[in-house]
Order: structure tokens, then C-alpha cells, then sequence
């Protein structure tokens, strides 16, 4: 886990960007990035070792996701705060946007919260990372640079003693301009399982950043969740981040700009 920081936090404390600047149509994001707990929330009323679980952020995607901006040249832009004090890839009115359980487990922190204080962590951390994002998006587009808008997640091997079988899942709503090309590389991949729409779904309500980012303005963009057991490590984290970057480096300027298809996404209550 990161160290502590002070708890009187600036923006560029909250939110993270590599390579502002970069040159690839990709604009990824790390909405879950971090399981970091500023001072003034102490654990949230949880044992040390939960804050290591995937409750508290998506282990592995941070690593996975600095590895694709590097080759591709691509912009980041990462949460560094714990979901669990306010989740970035929430609306402003979901239930669990401060969430008081996540999986099976109950947060006493997030319990009894005043409008003031469910202000305060949005101001904290959500608003600089949506602001951040929409930040970048308007300049690379007020420059004709093309942007496509990529989440980059992971996933637990089983969820609610329910065993998930995929390696790799591409979540997508009816635009599937980027989501297409990417799951047909994906399949082509010996020993591979892909989930489409799968372990979750926009009906989730884990596609809010890129709704609010790349769909409202008709931009390309897909979600990747990867089982966080095949990036708990270095070595596969390294794997899945050049499989990715080569993926997206074959994929034409043009091609995630061809006609959208429709597809409708399965509905499973869960966390993202």
C-alpha cells in the first residue's frame, strides 16, 4: 500500500496524468488505481488486510495500464485515492458511489455520512479526476487529435463463491467500434477466454466514465477487466500489457471509427 500522505490534499494529489501530451489516438484511464486511505479516514473501520483486496481498488491495473502509455505513447490518467472513499467510476447519485458495503463487506466509515461530508469526498477526488479527463479530451480535440477512451481494470477469480473462468473481459454498449476489433485480437489468443460483457455490463453501472467521457461525445471507447490473479505479478503484468499494446497497434487509424453495431449487455450485480 502507498504511504501515507498529508490529509490536506491538492487535486494533483487525487489524480495522476502520464504523458499529457502523448501522441496515440488512445487516451487511457485507471479509474481504481489506488488503495490509498488519506490520514483523515483512518482505515474506515476495516482490518489492514482488507485494504489489500479488491474491494479497495483493482490490484494489478495500475501496473498493467503505466506499461501501455509507455509503448503506446498514450495519455494516463489515474486515480490516488481508495474507491472506498468515493468511487470515481460511479455517478453522482449511484448508491455505492460511497459505497457502505462492498462485496460482503460492510464499511463502517462510509455509514451515516452527512451531504456535507459525501460533498467533501467528491470535491476531493471525483471531481478532479472527471475534470482532469474532460480536461484532456477538449484540447486534444480543440487540435484534431483523435481520442479514443480505454478503462483499464481487473477482476476477482471468484465473486461471491461464484468462479469466474474469463482471463479477460471487454465491456461495451451498443457502440462497438473499438470493443469489435479488440475482442476478435483477443480470441484469436491460444488458451485465452474472453468475456464479452462479461463479468460485467454497462447495466452495472460500471461504464460511467466512459459514458460520461467518450460516449457523450461520440468518441471510440472500450473497457478492459483483467483477472487480477493473471496480473498479481510483474511477469503477468508484463504479458498482458504488450498483448494489449500490440493489439492496439495493429488496429488501423480509421477502424474504430467504422459503422457501430448493436449489442445488449447482461445485467450482474457487482463492483467494477
Amino acid at each position: 500500500m502507498e504511504k501515507a500522505r498529508p490529509a490536506s490534499l491538492a487535486s494533483s494529489d487525487t489524480v495522476r496524468v502520464t504523458n499529457p501530451g502523448g501522441s496515440s489516438p488512445f487516451v487511457l484511464t485507471c479509474d481504481h488505481a489506488s488503495n490509498f486511505l488519506p490520514a483523515e479516514f483512518g482505515t474506515l473501520g476495516l482490518a489492514a488486510e482488507d485494504l489489500s483486496r479488491h474491494i479497495a481498488w483493482d490490484p494489478g491495473a495500475l501496473p498493467v495500464a503505466r506499461r501501455m502509455a509507455e509503448a503506446l505513447d498514450a495519455t494516463l490518467v489515474e486515480t490516488r485515492i481508495s474507491r472506498l472513499v468515493v468511487d470515481c467510476n460511479r455517478p453522482l447519485d449511484a448508491p455505492d458511489l460511497v459505497p457502505p458495503v462492498s462485496e460482503i463487506t460492510a464499511i463502517p466509515g462510509n455509514t451515516g455520512l452527512s451531504e456535507k461530508q459525501r460533498a467533501a469526498r467528491v470535491a476531493l477526488s471525483w471531481q478532479p479526476f472527471h475534470d482532469t479527463i474532460a480536461d484532456i479530451i477538449e484540447d486534444r480535440l480543440s487540435h484534431g487529435q483523435e481520442t479514443r477512451l480505454v478503462s483499464v481494470h481487473s477482476f476477482t477469480p471468484v465473486y461471491k463463491s461464484k468462479n469466474r473462468p474469463w482471463h479477460i473481459g471487454i465491456i461495451h454498449d451498443e457502440d462497438r467500434r473499438l470493443a469489435s476489433p479488440l475482442i476478435s485480437a483477443l480470441k484469436r489468443l491460444a488458451g485465452v477466454t474472453v468475456g464479452v460483457n462479461e463479468p460485467y455490463s454497462p447495466a452495472d453501472r460500471v461504464y460511467f466514465t466512459l459514458e460520461r467521457h467518450a460516449r457523450s461525445r461520440g468518441l471510440p471507447c472500450a473497457m478492459i477487466e483483467i483477472r487480477n490473479d493473471e496480473i498479481a505479478g510483474e511477469t503477468g503484468q508484463r504479458k498482458w500489457a504488450d498483448l494489449l499494446t500490440g493489439i492496439f497497434s495493429d488496429l488501423e487509424p480509421e477502424e474504430a471509427g467504422q459503422t457501430r453495431s448493436h449489442s445488449v449487455g447482461k445485467s450482474v450485480q457487482s463492483a467494477s
